[in-house]
């Protein structure tokens, strides 16, 4: 790995700078190489700051729990911003419908909006119990369990760019889909400048807080759909074992699951790496596990299930970083 360029940063910023930091505390399956550089933003503020003044020649990588993500043994170029528990404000006013509203920065545990939700006697949250990761991964991957999805609630999102700005930006920007939301391309090419034209925009720009509105309901209906789905959770998933959740999206029509069941994979390891016993779409680390052995068990799968079911399975996880 190249070495970092430590003067990148040659402004200052109020949140923790950290070099050579291993991703491997930062991810879920607990594996992965070195970033160059971490930063822990203070609050948003600070993450716009350090955006304005960072060197445009090298690449940054927004990190929530990891939850879903694969670093490479080779580790990260640049700097990793670690948003959880950094950017981690959640607060609530009221909607017209006599519902509410929360707004939840980028680094909330998508589980403790649930909470809140139901602590404010509102309902629909539920579902992000069951989403073992942030607010700013559940925008951008449309992350969804038992029934519901992430932007069935979204009014509005703030984001920010590459160059640190800030903008409000609604659902009609977005293409959403499955596991999905994109910044809609003529949208994302142009946004109105100081002078009142069209500017272009930079190619990066990040999810960093988002409005959600739910109906009223009642605190201990929800408290208890929220414990229920965390005991299914616990009860069909293998928590006991590090993984990143699911690592295939669904087919249309299909549950990866079982495809990879029908296979007979589960149990197939690969190094320290091996397909659930107990839930076949998920992967995880039996304790020795590198970053290659898991990707190198994420591509076995894929092919088998292509050979055998005619399926072309795609990652629900992230994959990045230099190999080894």
């Amino acid at each position: 790995m190249s070495q970092v360029n430590h003067d990148a940063l040659d402004f200052s910023v109020r949140g923790e700078v950290r070099y050579q930091e291993s991703m491997r505390r930062h991810t879920s399956w607990h594996r992965g190489g070195y970033a160059q550089r971490a930063y822990v933003p203070l609050d948003l503020p600070d993450l716009s700051r350090f955006l304005r003044g960072y060197s445009s020649s090298e690449p940054i990588t927004m990190i929530g729990m990891g939850s879903n993500l694969l670093v490479r043994d080779g580790g990260l170029r640049g700097t990793a911003v670690l948003m959880h528990r950094a950017l981690n404000e959640t607060r609530l006013s009221a909607a017209a419908n006599g519902g509410g509203v929360i707004y939840a920065e980028a680094g909330v545990a998508a589980p403790k909006v649930a909470k809140f939700a139901a602590r404010n006697q509102l309902d629909g949250a539920e579902f992000l119990a069951g989403i073992p990761g942030t607010i700013g991964g559940a925008i951008a991957t449309n992350a969804g369990c038992y029934g519901a999805e992430t932007w069935d609630f979204i009014v509005s999102v703030t984001t920010v760019d590459r160059m640190g700005r800030l903008r409000e930006r609604g659902p009609e920007d977005y293409e959403i889909s499955y596991r999905s939301a994109k910044l809609k391309s003529d949208t994302a090419r142009r946004t109105p400048s100081e002078s009142g034209k069209a500017a272009m925009e930079p190619s990066e720009e990040w999810f960093a807080a988002a409005h959600f509105v739910f109906p009223p309901g009642e605190t201990l209906a929800s408290e208890r759909k929220v414990k229920e789905l965390l005991d299914r959770r616990l009860a069909t998933q293998p928590f006991g074992q590090p993984n990143a959740g699911s690592v295939f999206r669904n087919p249309i029509g299909h549950h990866a699951a079982r495809l990879i069941e029908a296979c007979g994979l589960k149990g197939l390891t690969i190094g320290g790496a091996q397909v659930s016993t107990k839930h076949a779409n998920f992967i995880v680390n039996l304790g020795t596990a590198t970053a290659a052995d898991i990707e190198n068990l994420i591509d076995k799968v894929q092919s088998v299930v292509k050979q055998q079911q005619g399926i072309e399975l795609e990652h629900e996880i992230q994959i990045i970083g230099e190999r080894a």
